[in-house]
């Protein structure tokens, strides 16, 4: 059922967000140094600013996760408001 004020409530999936994040930062890395030494520094340099905005996208979501309740709600909070009695 939908109430009309999904995009208020909802939550996001902030630990999982967080741990795909570190893999995409491991791989974003691991490309950029494969491709220095490989000589291909464009391709190096697309890696290396891939991996800075997964450190932002990072930091971002552990500023998240420490907001709390405000803005990780817990499991016992629904992810929308009940509909009226009827």
């Amino acid at each position: 059922m939908r109430s009309g004020n999904e995009p208020v409530t909802a939550r996001s999936p902030l630990r999982l967000r967080f741990w795909l994040g570190i893999w995409g930062l491991v791989w974003a890395a691991a490309g950029t140094a494969a491709f220095a030494l490989a000589g291909r520094p464009g391709w190096a340099a697309a890696c290396g600013a891939l991996a800075v905005v997964v450190s932002v996208d990072l930091f971002m979501i552990v500023r998240h996760i420490r907001q709390g309740p405000h803005y990780q709600p817990g499991r016992d909070i629904p992810p929308y408001e009940p509909p009226g009695s009827r």
